[in-house]
């Protein structure tokens, strides 16, 4: 594509999530959103309308109108809808997970490849500003400990909470511990749907780290953190509120007594990660620099996630 000609983009699945991504694509400047695709024609009218685009309910209508796509449907429809699209030379946005099976996301990333296309997965957290201000403060964590707890809602229950919920927190462990997993278990419980809604993974790595990691969608409150304990420092993330705190540990001064401790303080409130995710994903498409969480990067937190189901203790 000419490079400063406007970028075409489109969202197919204009549900809760991919309202959002057309809100987000209308805004950004050197972008035209040519189309809103949903099988739900009242609901792809309706968003067309909010953001100024045209409506469809067939993927085949745009094809051959846009250089990018968010895709915002189920996880079930993921793969068969990003074949059509990366096999018309599509730059492809998926939303997380990338697909339900690791089989199949590998399939895509093969693809994509084959076909010079961008492949990115909407792991969203790697673009919460408190994640990213962690650059250069996490090294060789001993212990990791991640709470993600929602409230019960229908959406994103055909599949259970790892796929839905905690492969978030796997994304970010694995993006930071540099080591491989030898060890994986889980246990879960379906409480309110008949997949999985509860669950608790322990996980351990070959360079000596252990995370433990519950995800849950029928808690009572909404509860999004994960903690880092390493040598001589302590880091406290909330997701939802966008903070952090570090806690820093020097060395013991001569003669004894106790050690000093620093505490640091940041927060972000007024960040948009879904828009930053967005505007990068333009950028790949735009420069075909790899994105921050590409194909391969998603398949392995994928590969993860299939590992502790397989093995999941049920009741």
């Amino acid at each position: 594509m000419p490079g400063d000609s406007p970028i075409r983009a489109a969202v197919v699945g204009v549900g809760y999530l991919g309202a959002f991504h057309a809100q987000k694509y209308a805004s950004l400047p050197g972008v035209e959103l040519v189309a809103v695709v949903d099988a739900d024609r009242d609901r792809a009218e309706a968003i067309g309308r909010d953001v100024g685009a045209p409506a469809y309910t067939d993927v085949a209508d745009i094809l051959g109108q846009v250089d990018c796509v968010s895709l915002a449907v189920p996880t079930t429809l993921h793969h068969p809808i990003a074949v059509v699209l990366l096999r018309n030379d599509i730059d492809l946005l998926v939303e997380k997970p990338i697909t339900p099976t690791a089989a199949e996301g590998q399939e895509l990333v093969g693809l994509a490849a084959e076909r010079g296309r961008i492949l990115q997965v909407g792991h969203l957290e790697r673009f919460n500003p408190a994640i990213r201000s962690l650059a250069g403060v996490i090294s060789k964590p001993r212990f990791i400990e991640c709470h993600r707890l929602a409230p019960f809602v229908e959406r994103g229950t055909e599949v259970d909470v790892i796929l839905d919920l905690m492969i978030h927190d796997l994304d970010i462990i694995l993006s930071v511990v540099d080591g491989d997993v030898v060890s994986a278990e889980a246990v879960g419980v379906p409480v309110l749907s008949e997949n999985v809604d509860i669950a608790n993974a322990r996980l351990r790595f070959s360079c000596g780290t252990i995370a433990n990691i519950t995800a849950s969608r029928v808690a009572l409150k909404r509860e999004r953190k994960i903690r880092f304990f390493q040598s001589d420092t302590y880091v406290a993330v909330d997701y939802g509120e966008r903070r952090i705190r570090i806690l820093r540990r020097h060395a013991l001064e001569p003669g004894g007594g106790l050690p000093k401790i620093d505490m640091e303080e940041q927060s972000f409130d007024d960040a948009d990660p879904l828009f930053d995710e967005i505007e990068a994903f333009v950028g790949s498409v735009r420069t075909r620099e790899k994105p921050l969480v590409d194909g391969a990067t998603a398949v392995r937190v994928l590969e993860l996630a299939e590992r502790l189901r397989n093995g999941m203790e049920t009741a």
